[in-house]
C-alpha cells in the first residue's frame, strides 16, 4: 500500500488562504506590534472572518469543520509570519474551542462555543501555578461546593490572552484527596466577581499576545 502524502485540493486552498493573509495582513506592522506589544485586534478579527478561529469546531456550532491537517497548514503558514496572532489562534482553537466541544454541556456550547468559534468570544487556558508550573498534580487552586455552583480560590500564571480574552478555562482542585484525579475545569467569564487579571509577564519575543497572571479570589 503506497500512503499519499501530497495535500488535498482543499488543502492546497487553505494554505493560500492562509499565506495570502499572512503575507497581505499581518506581515505589515507585524515587528512593530511585537516591540510596541500592541495586541492584534483587527488582525484577529479579520482572522475569524476568514474562518480561522475555530478551523475544527464542527459546523453544528458553527465552526468549519475541517480536519486536523487543515488547522496545522494555517498555522504553519500564520505562525512564518507573525508568531503572536498564531498563538492567539492557536490557544482558541486547540485548547479552548476543543475541550468545550469534546467535554462541554450542550448548554455551554450554545452559550460559548459558537461564539469562540465565530471569533465574537475569544478564548485562554489556565492551568499552569507559581510553585508547579504544568504539573497539575501539584495546583493548589481549588474550587468549593457551594449552594448552585462552586467557589474558585487561587492564581494562574503564564496565561496566553490572559488579558485579552472573554472566557477562561480555569482547572481546579475539587477532591484534593484525590490528587491529580480529583481536578475538574471551568468556564470563568471574565465580569464573575472575584477575578481579577494580573501585570503582563515581560517576554522576550510573541510580546503581541498578552501573557498574564490570573487570581480567583473567591469566584463563583
Amino acid at each position: 500500500m503506497v500512503l499519499n502524502f501530497n495535500f488535498s485540493d482543499n488543502h492546497k486552498l487553505i494554505s493560500k488562504a492562509a499565506r495570502d493573509f499572512a503575507v497581505g495582513e499581518l506581515a505589515q506592522d507585524a515587528v512593530l506590534r511585537d516591540q510596541k506589544k500592541i495586541w492584534p485586534e483587527s488582525q484577529i478579527k479579520q482572522m475569524a472572518e476568514l474562518g480561522f478561529m475555530g478551523m475544527m469546531v464542527s459546523q453544528k456550532w458553527d465552526g468549519g469543520g475541517l480536519d486536523t491537517i487543515s488547522y496545522c497548514i494555517a498555522m504553519e503558514e500564520i505562525s512564518k509570519v507573525d508568531a503572536s496572532a498564531s498563538v492567539i489562534m492557536s490557544v482558541n482553537n486547540s485548547l479552548v474551542c476543543y475541550l468545550i466541544e469534546r467535554f462541554g454541556s450542550n448548554f455551554q456550547k450554545e452559550k460559548y462555543l459558537k461564539k469562540l468559534a465565530t471569533g465574537n468570544m475569544l478564548g485562554a487556558f489556565s492551568l499552569s501555578e507559581p510553585q508547579s508550573g504544568s504539573d497539575a498534580s501539584n495546583m493548589r487552586t481549588v474550587a468549593k461546593k457551594i449552594e448552585n455552583g462552586y467557589q474558585l480560590k487561587g492564581t494562574k500564571n503564564w496565561v496566553t490572552n490572559g488579558h485579552s480574552s472573554d472566557i477562561v478555562l480555569v482547572f481546579a482542585l475539587t477532591s484534593p484527596e484525590l490528587g491529580s484525579k480529583g481536578i475538574s475545569c471551568f468556564i470563568v467569564e471574565k465580569k464573575f466577581p472575584g477575578f481579577s487579571v494580573g501585570k503582563p509577564e515581560e517576554k522576550l519575543g510573541i510580546r503581541s499576545s498578552d501573557t498574564t497572571e490570573l487570581y480567583f479570589d473567591d469566584v463563583v
